[in-house]
């Protein structure tokens, strides 16, 4: 097994098990896909120029904000904390079972796990 394949299988049971968790907690479940694909929204920097768009890109498509969230939910106890970041990070794993991953500068095209 490749590099890039194992990034992908690990990427998809890590989606598979989030989806898990958040229909086990009882979130909608037409929620989760409502909002699945929002951090993709973060590509709008691009309209910019190409270091912007992959710096808002990679911060959207990295696990900090999600576990910030799901920090947060532990202190404030809040439902839709958990719920987004679940979510957030459910998107990140399935990007990266698509072998889409965090952009560099200098192409769009050229991800930390594959060239697309």
């Amino acid at each position: 097994m490749t590099n890039n394949q194992l990034i992908r299988v690990e990427n998809g049971v890590a989606f598979a098990l989030s989806l898990y968790l958040y229909l086990q907690l009882d979130f909608p479940i037409w929620l989760f896909f409502v909002l699945l694909f929002v951090p993709d929204c973060t590509i709008i920097g691009y309209v910019i120029n190409k270091k912007i768009g992959a710096s808002m890109y990679n911060v959207g498509h990295s696990f900090l904000l999600p576990l910030l969230l799901a920090g947060s939910y532990l202190y404030i106890s809040n439902d839709y904390l958990l719920m987004i970041s679940i979510i957030w990070a459910a998107h990140i794993f399935l990007d990266r079972l698509l072998g889409f991953g965090l952009k560099y500068e200098d192409s769009f095209n050229q991800t930390h796990i594959q060239r697309l």
